[in-house]
């Protein structure tokens, strides 16, 4: 979902590579859902219990400043879950 709206480029030797994807600051809502994180929580597994797909994990990530390209949450860490999913994906075709 996140590559959708992603440009596909050409490079020097013939492949075909997607370029850099841009994602859109993600403001604070009054849908926004507050937990705190367990042993059991991932970005992945909590984008699959509140969107119901766990490929909006990265939404979660960069809501959080969680960008290390890690799934793991720190335990205890408060996580905001973005609660205004259909702004983020239209903002997200607009950066790219």
């Amino acid at each position: 979902m996140r590559y959708q709206f992603t440009s596909i480029e050409k490079r020097w030797d013939g492949n075909r590579v997607y370029s850099t994807t841009y994602y859109p600051v993600i403001p604070p809502d009054v849908n926004d859902i507050y937990i705190t994180a367990s042993e059991e929580d991932y970005l992945d597994s909590l984008a699959k219990k509140y969107y119901g797909s766990e490929s909006f994990w990265w939404v979660i990530a960069n809501a959080n400043g969680l960008g290390n390209g890690k799934l793991s949450i720190p335990l205890g860490k408060q996580i905001r879950i973005p609660g205004n999913l259909p702004q983020v994906i239209e903002d997200l075709k607009t950066v790219n």
